[in-house]
């Protein structure tokens, strides 16, 4: 499948799915801010431009399809979270968007990050980082891989490097792989993806992750590879698209979920702190990010920003434990040189921003479930709302609609308990065949016992 082809297949099975939706009265289907739900007299668009982290890709290129057919046009260029937060310091775009906030001097690039332009961080989806495979044996593909945290760690810091090994033949309740060397596809550009996983790395296996990155502890965006094994792609759509050739048995890669789901290509069950191996939804990885810990000081630069650390070991059997949220990066001085009118002018680039992050924190969070994400929980996107009131301080004129989060229609949202998250309370439990010790739920995974069965047959 052709890089394009995937962005056009999400892209368009998400706006879809966001179409159809019901109109005003419950969850409306039209992006919220001025002129799309009311009296637009005298307010105007301009073209607004973003780059950043592909990892929440599939989502927003699908929100600016929408919204571009109600007159709002934006441009978003994934090209990786790092280089995306460079743009918005440097002034070439008008938004970024990344899953980690601005990181400073990095020790290994010499790159510094920060940003003189003022901004705040905007939640905009919650997801999950995956691991896509490609294993296949006399004709027939594997699709019920089963991986605890600790082989998925050994496997990318070579510690593993066959699929015929027994912490993945345990992992699998005995089912056995044949012997077949494994390729593992990383980022090779600042990613936060790469964040995301080593981030849980850093916390959850400490030791196998420093001595793998030079002696160096903490989170990085830039993965070291190292030998022949390993092999970089840029963006999550070349990492799927190398994991999906013919040439790659053996593969598997880091990715979010969205593009494994849209790609029809397996992930590894990854086995939570409950002894349960469970794949990424908007139900699990929403119970998950119950745990996540939301810096709340709005005085804070980083107010919104997240820490995943109890995500990591939530023991609710539903947890998926690589989950996460993404961020926009958007301006908030009334002096932005990106985003001034000229004089006497309405300020149609803050209107554009303004209205496309309305819609999506909002009607936008609807559908994304069956794309590969989880909705943000009303919390947050009360806290975006807040975010956004700050556009209305730098450009006073800008029309923005009533803030309100029951007028979103967000599917977690629980009348009159706001705190409560309506996917993390109604998610199923996971059978018991997805425990350790049990299973795999899926059928066998044994492919030399298949073959030997077909022999005898």
């Amino acid at each position: 499948m052709t890089i394009r082809k995937l962005r056009l297949i999400g892209a368009t099975a998400l706006a879809g799915a966001l179409a159809v939706l019901p109109a005003a009265g419950s969850a409306q289907a039209a992006p919220s801010g001025p002129g799309l739900r009311g009296d637009d007299s005298g307010v105007s668009y301009a073209p607004i431009l973003g780059s950043g982290s592909s990892w929440p890709g599939v989502a927003i290129q699908a929100w600016i399809g929408i919204v571009a057919g109600r007159g709002i046009p934006v441009t978003f260029n994934e090209v990786g979270a790092v280089a995306g937060r460079q743009d918005f310091a440097q002034g070439t775009v008008d938004f970024a968007v990344s899953d980690v906030g601005y990181q400073g001097y990095n020790p290994v690039t010499g790159v510094d990050d920060n940003s003189s332009r003022p901004y705040a961080y905007v939640p905009v989806v919650g997801g999950a980082t995956a691991f896509p495979y490609n294993i296949t044996v006399g004709g027939h593909r594997v699709t019920s891989l089963r991986l605890s945290g600790l082989t998925i760690a050994k496997i990318f810091t070579n510690q593993i490097t066959n699929w015929d090994n027994p912490a993945i033949t345990r992992d699998n309740n005995g089912h056995a792989l044949p012997s077949l060397p494994i390729i593992t596809v990383v980022p090779s550009e600042g990613s936060g993806t790469t964040a995301m996983f080593t981030s849980y790395l850093n916390y959850e296996f400490h030791a196998l992750w420093s001595a793998f990155n030079g002696g160096m502890g903490g989170m990085t965006e830039y993965w070291p590879r190292q030998g022949t094994n390993q092999v970089a792609q840029d963006g999550s759509i070349q990492i799927m698209n190398y994991i999906e050739s013919a040439s790659a048995n053996g593969a598997i890669g880091i990715d979010e979920y969205a593009y494994p789901l849209y790609a029809r290509f397996p992930v590894a069950q990854v086995r939570n702190a409950a002894g349960y191996y469970v794949l990424p939804s908007q139900s699990y990885d929403a119970v998950a990010l119950t745990k996540a810990l939301i810096n709340l000081n709005p005085k804070s630069p980083d107010y919104l920003l997240q820490n995943l650390d109890r995500v990591y070991g939530d023991t609710d059997p539903r947890a998926y434990p690589l989950s996460s949220y993404s961020y926009v990066i958007m301006p908030t001085s009334k002096t932005d040189p990106r985003m001034q009118p000229a004089p006497g002018q309405f300020p149609a680039k803050w209107q554009t921003l303004a209205s496309f992050l309305d819609y999506s924190i909002c009607q936008g969070q609807q559908s994304i479930g069956d794309s590969g994400y989880t909705p943000l929980p009303v919390s947050l996107v009360k806290a975006a709302f807040g975010q956004i009131e700050k556009i209305r301080r730098a450009a006073p004129q800008v029309r923005i609609g009533k803030l309100n989060v029951r007028a979103c229609g967000n599917p977690t949202y629980v009348r009159g308990h706001p705190d409560l998250n309506r996917l993390a309370i109604y998610a199923p439990m996971p059978p018991l065949c997805d425990k350790a010790g049990h299973g795999p739920c899926a059928g066998p995974l044994d492919v030399r016992s298949r073959e030997a069965s077909a022999r005898r047959g």
